[in-house]
Order: C-alpha cells, then structure tokens, then sequence
C-alpha cells in the first residue's frame, strides 16, 4: 500500500475513535476483570474545568420548551411608526432569547384586525417561565456612553464600562430622546449610514456631550451590548447625526432598527406562558427511529446482496458515515451555535445516508464496466473511483446550492433540515471517496 493511502487508514481509524468517544452514552458500574470501570465522554471536560457538555440538542417537536405571548403596547406610538417598532420589538426579543444559547427559536409577530399587536417567542428546551419571562419580558434600554481617559475611571462602578483597555462612561442620553432613526446615503461616496434625529431635549444633550469627547468615541448600548462605538469628529449641534462605518444596506437596516427598539417605548405586557410538550410523544419518536434503523439495515442487506464484498465494505463506510454525522452533531452541543434536531433535521439526515448509499452505486457500477472490459481489479478501482466522482461532485453541490437557498430564506425547522442536509451530504462525499477506496485499496492488496 502506497504511503498516502496508509495515512489515509490512520486518518480514518482516528475519526473512528473520536466519534465512538464522542457517540457513547454515560457507562456507570461496568465490571471486567473482576474490576468495575466507569465511562463518561464530559469527563474531560470536567478535568479541563470547561462548563460543557456533550449531548444532542432536541426541538420544540422532540423535547419541548417554552411559549410566551406578549402583547406591544402602541399606544403612544405614531399609527406610521407601530410596524416599525414592531419588528424593533422583536429583533431586540430575538437577541435576547439568543442569550440562552438554544438553536432554531421561533420569534414571530402577529396582527390582529383589532390593532392588536403580538410578539409569540417559542423556546425549545427552557423549561423555566419565570426565567424566560424576566429576560424577554421589558422594554429595550438603549443608552449613551462617552469615551473617558482611564485615570478618571472609576473601576467597579455601574456607570463605568471596559471595552478593551478603552474606557466609557454613562451618560444621560437615552433611547427616549431620539426621535427616529432611518438609513441614507452619503452624498459624497453613495454608502450606507444610520442617520438620527434627536428630540429638542436630546439635541441639546447629545451637542454637551459631542464637545466635549471629540476626536474620541461614543458607544450605543443596548440592553447592555454595544451594538455601535463610532469616534466623534466635530461638535454636532443640529439634532441629527450621522454613524458611518463601512455599512452595507443590511447591516445598515439592523442598526437602524436595533437603534428604533430602544429609542420607541414600546412596553410589553405578558398575555400567556406556558410548557410547550413535545408535539412527538415518546412512542412516536421511538417509531421513527425504529423506522430509520430499519432502513439502514434494509441498506446493507441490499448492497451486501447486490454486490457482495464490495457491498460489505460501502456498508462499513455507511457506518463509519452514521458514526460521523452523530458525533458532529453532538460535538456542535459545545459551541454558541449547536444543531438543534428535529424531526425535520431527522428527516434530512436519513436522506443523507440514501445519498451516501448512490454515492458508492455509481463508483461500483463504475468498477464493473472496467472489469468487463478486462482491467485487472487494482486498475478498475481507481479509474471507478476516478471516472465516477464527476457525477458525485456535480450531484452533491447542486444539493448543496439547494441546501444554502433553503437555510437563506428559509425559517425555523426548513434552516434545521437544510442545515442537517448540507452536513450529511459533505461527510457522505468523504465516506464514499475517501473511506471506501481506502477500504478497498487495502483488501485487495
């Protein structure tokens, strides 16, 4: 066997190793040798002193969670301005639901004939109301800070923010005193900025502190998250300003309306909470993995059938693939952005071992054409491989362009099943390429 091929086995051999680490539930009391051993996969973490934990992260349809209904009160608010500061509402609920780490909330608005203006937020695995309620349940506070040197700071005060070795002080320009905010363009260059338009009492506020800290930065914070911390070239005395900063029109947008929601009061009363159950009870989600078990062993009793040790092996890969894609999912528990299943994730990853299952056909149908024609087996594997991966390759990145549409546009459980779609078909062009031929480079050596 060449030198890359057997570096290639190794790789392989420690995927698998990790992933099984990875994939094996908590073992406790496990007696050999007349010696009781216990296994946990967090016990590293726990040795490293990380606060994580390696476990799938279920839906709203698998585990439950969290539903609330908040009502917006338009009442001081211009008939003009009450969408605005709707959608203002709910990317700044949006924010903070993002404050609990879970994946695929549903944050969405309603409006109902009557003028009533709602907010629904569903949680997947918050249990605790109270907890939900106190975080996403008040108005956003959109504050002011100016830039102070450090000698006059005042460590371990409230007032006093450090951001970088960069000090900034509190200041008594709010969201209140912003009259409205709106994306333009600069004369001179035609790029995006934020400009604002401060109410007379914030005019007179905002042009005391612009005098006095130019040539330094102002921060907007808010809900104590500096979301802006532009410098300040010259005393602004006429109630408007302009952030510029390289914007594009998107991210000019979402300042503008992270600016709204803290400059329109908009209070949200709570209309109702509660436990959202897993919309699948146990049994079903014990029938539909039934049902995806089956089918896989329904695989490789075809591939085996069909094509005999070439079958074996794909079926080896599949499981090496499965054991992947597991552990993938697990593994992403540890990071802000974890893959939350559902049944519709569920639903893509099944999809992706039946791709993963063509991919090998078309490099086996491949192998036979050249062994008819008389190629001894070593050269119709690689020219099997070879030959077919154009087919495979063009296959899987128009799935992945669909993939990447749906989770663009997409919402919900249709980001989940893109996301999981995308994964599985790029570790099934690995189990399939690169897993397989090595398998089959090192039994018919």
């Amino acid at each position: 066997m060449k030198k890359k091929p057997r570096y290639l086995l190794w790789l392989i051999i420690g995927l698998t190793i990790l992933a099984l680490f990875i994939n094996l539930p908590k073992l406790s009391n496990i007696h050999f040798a007349n010696k009781t051993f216990n296994f946990d996969p967090n016990s590293i973490f726990a040795a490293l002193k990380i606060n994580k934990v390696l476990e799938f992260r279920e839906g709203l349809d698998l585990k439950g969670g969290t539903s609330l209904i908040l009502r917006a009160n338009m009442k001081n608010i211009p008939s003009a301005q009450r969408n605005a500061a709707l959608d203002s509402a709910k990317t700044v609920i949006a924010n903070r639901v993002n404050l609990f780490g879970v994946s695929e909330p549903l944050v969405q608005t309603s409006v109902a004939n009557n003028n009533d203006y709602r907010i629904i937020v569903e949680i997947p695995g918050i249990t605790d109301v109270n907890q939900v309620k106190s975080l996403i349940g008040t108005t956003a506070q959109l504050t002011f800070w100016e830039e102070i040197a450090s000698s006059s700071a005042k460590l371990g005060s409230p007032d006093i923010i450090n951001v970088n070795g960069t000090y900034f002080k509190k200041t008594n320009l709010t969201g209140s005193d912003i009259q409205q905010t709106s994306v333009a363009f600069s004369q001179d260059k035609g790029l995006p900025e934020v400009q604002l338009t401060f109410t007379s009492a914030g005019t007179k506020k905002f042009a005391d502190i612009t005098q006095r800290i130019v040539g330094k930065r102002l921060a907007i914070v808010l809900d104590n998250q500096i979301i802006e911390a532009p410098s300040v070239n010259q005393a602004i005395v006429g109630g408007n300003a302009v952030i510029e900063g390289g914007f594009t029109t998107d991210t000019a947008g979402q300042l503008s309306t992270e600016l709204n929601a803290g400059a329109l009061p908009v209070p949200l009363s709570i209309l109702s909470s509660s436990i959202i159950q897993p919309t699948l009870g146990s049994s079903s989600l014990a029938k539909s993995l039934f049902a995806g078990a089956l089918g896989f062993i329904i695989i490789i009793i075809f591939m085996t059938v069909l094509y005999g040790r070439l079958g074996v092996i794909a079926s080896a890969a599949l499981t090496l693939y499965t054991l992947f894609v597991l552990g993938i999912f697990k593994l992403s528990s540890i990071t802000p952005y974890g893959i939350t299943l559902t049944l519709s994730g569920i639903a893509g990853f099944i999809l992706s071992i039946g791709m993963a299952v063509d991919a090998n056909i078309l490099i086996f149908e491949r192998m036979k054409e050249e062994l008819r024609q008389g190629k001894p087996k070593a050269t119709a594997i690689e020219l099997g491989f070879s030959r077919a991966w154009t087919s495979i390759r063009d296959s899987n990145i128009s799935t992945l362009i669909t993939s990447s549409v749906l989770y663009g546009f997409g919402t919900g459980m249709v980001k989940g099943f893109a996301l999981v779609l995308a994964i599985g078909v790029l570790v099934s062009m690995f189990s399939a390429v690169v897993v397989t031929r090595t398998f089959l480079r090192l039994i018919y050596k």
